[in-house]
């Protein structure tokens, strides 16, 4: 992982001012040098121990494979690191099959509980238990390896669920590199007030869920984060005059560009469909910096090496895809609905759905057997509705068309990417597919808020920062216990079984994770209304340049 750099400022003599910056003009209005940005090296460490801690929480609050898919992802990533990345063929087995080890041999009895919402997660058998078969067919076993490597490593260390656990840790580690970076990139600059608000989405409960868990859909989701975030400061960066002097962005350009391509090469290959994603998301940040900025970025010698590894991880993305053939086959009528459909048939099935869809991004868990009920979530909505309605209503022309966009995108991008693969996959789309786009439209609207018509309402940035953490944190707790619930002793039981009746118990015990979590999860508000405390302090005394840049 390469070490935070952050461009420190020259070392002059007290209420002297550098030659570098008078020349630029780099004061503020009272003639002295204008604050440099909050540094930030620990605001990285600080978001990645907390975004991770959460994480591995629900990790430990999941039972083995309960979450999405994540046996077959599991079975896929024990096999590859031992040399099979992506399985074989078996007469009268329609998926590829992979070679197991004695210590995850598998029984399906292990799943018992899967889609029985009021089956506690005790019945099953334990993984590598005697009994089990030592290869799995996984549906899963010509996805992308790069994921597969980074979570697979462990099981060479440890068997049986230890080694699952150890795995899910592992992604949860993986992820936060990415949080941490985009928490850094959106306080690395004046104009971030903001932002601290926007990114306090990303501790959304089926984010940090999917980030403990084996399955790339929770690394996606950060990694768009992370590459929109950092792609919008460095347009920013590129749109300015001189920018590879700059100190205003707070991070050293080499760095800024060390992001966008670790997490746009991360993004690409998650899953099949990421070089797409990584499209949406580019044209999404040139709508809001401007093609100016954009075409910027190719007129620098400088920036080419950046750019060719860039359109390498997209090219390898690609490649593995057309070889692998993990988007060629046709499913059968059995699948999913309208398998063999036509587009328009798809596209009005997924207009139809986005509601149910959007509920599934902020919370429905498991296998689709542990969903939130619907009083759940209006702390999350309240918190959404803050934000959008702050954006929206102080937002001037250039602003307004940045925000309608970035919805048009969130809405249409799934309808349109389903519909054209309904006819040979039906419609397989889910919620939790579009959080990556979700997220990164929360954080555009974080971004135009912090220049415009949002400079306005600047003096509410942290009152509003405070509320939107302490409704999510009130979201993320009610979410964890809940699922903690339908594991412990079934979805239907009251939640006063938990303590007299507890039938499953995850490791540390239910109680001392929900004591954890609560802590966990109040330290990460804390530090998101930190944040956003020391961005407003330091956009109190602007640079001169500083309405250049925002225009």
């Amino acid at each position: 992982m390469p070490s935070p750099r952050i461009d420190a400022p020259a070392a002059d003599a007290p209420g002297s001012v550098p030659d570098d910056v008078a020349a630029r003009g780099d004061l503020a209005p009272d003639g002295a040098p204008s604050p440099a940005p909050q540094r930030t090296a620990w605001v990285f460490w600080t978001a990645f121990a907390l975004f991770a801690a959460l994480c591995v929480s629900w990790a430990l609050a999941s039972p083995i494979f309960s979450v999405p898919d994540e046996s077959a992802h599991a079975v896929k990533a024990i096999a590859q690191v031992r040399g099979e990345p992506i399985g074989h063929a078996e007469p009268g087995i329609r998926n590829l099959v992979v070679d197991l080890p004695a210590s995850y041999a598998v029984n399906p009895q292990i799943m018992c509980f899967v889609y029985h919402p009021n089956t506690p997660a005790d019945c099953g058998s334990s993984l590598g238990a005697p009994g089990g078969t030592l290869w799995s067919a996984s549906w899963v076993s010509a996805y992308n390896p790069i994921y597969y490597y980074v979570v697979g490593w462990p099981s060479l260390l440890l068997g049986g669920s230890a080694g699952i656990y150890a795995m899910r840790i592992a992604s949860a580690l993986f992820g936060a590199l990415f949080f941490a970076w985009a928490v850094q990139a959106a306080v690395a600059s004046r104009r971030a007030r903001w932002m601290p608000l926007a990114l306090s989405f990303a501790a959304l409960p089926m984010v940090v869920y999917l980030n403990g868990a084996i399955n790339p859909n929770g690394v996606e989701i950060v990694a768009g984060l992370a590459f929109t975030v950092s792609l919008l400061r460095l347009l920013r960066r590129f749109g300015a005059e001189a920018p590879e002097s700059s100190s205003a962005a707070g991070l050293s350009l080499p760095y800024l560009w060390t992001i966008v391509t670790v997490s746009g090469i991360v993004l690409a290959n998650a899953r099949a469909l990421g070089p797409l994603w990584v499209v949406v998301l580019v044209a999404l940040c040139v709508v809001a910096t401007g093609v100016r900025a954009f075409l910027a970025v190719f007129r620098r010698r400088t920036s080419y090496p950046w750019l060719v590894l860039l359109a390498l991880g997209g090219i390898f993305s690609v490649g593995w895809t057309l070889v692998g053939g993990s988007l060629s086959s046709q499913a059968e009528k059995g699948d999913a609905p309208l398998v063999g459909g036509s587009f328009l048939s798809g596209a009005a099935y997924m207009v139809r759905g986005t509601p149910s869809f959007l509920t599934q991004a902020l919370g429905y868990f498991g296998w689709f057997d542990a969903p939130l009920p619907g009083w759940a979530f209006w702390p999350a909505i309240a918190a959404l509705a803050l934000l959008g309605g702050l954006a929206f209503l102080s937002a001037r022309r250039r602003e307004l068309v940045t925000l309608a966009v970035g919805c048009a995108a969130a809405f249409l991008v799934p309808v349109l990417v389903q519909a054209y693969g309904t006819h040979q996959t039906g419609v397989i789309w889910q919620g939790r597919y579009g959080l990556f786009l979700y997220l990164s439209v929360v954080a555009v609207a974080g971004w135009v808020l912090g220049r415009g018509g949002g400079t306005r309402i600047a003096f509410l940035s942290v009152r509003a920062t405070w509320v939107v953490v302490g409704l999510l944190w009130l979201f993320g707790v009610v979410a964890f216990v809940l699922a903690l619930r339908r594991y412990v002793v079934g979805e239907s039981t009251p939640i006063t079984r938990m303590l007299q009746h507890a039938q499953w118990q995850p490791p540390l015990g239910w109680m001392t994770l929900v004591v954890l979590f609560v802590v966990l999860s109040a330290g990460f508000a804390a530090f998101i209304g930190l944040l956003a405390r020391r961005a407003a302090a330091d956009d109190l005394a602007p640079r001169a340049g500083d309405e250049a840049l925002a225009r």
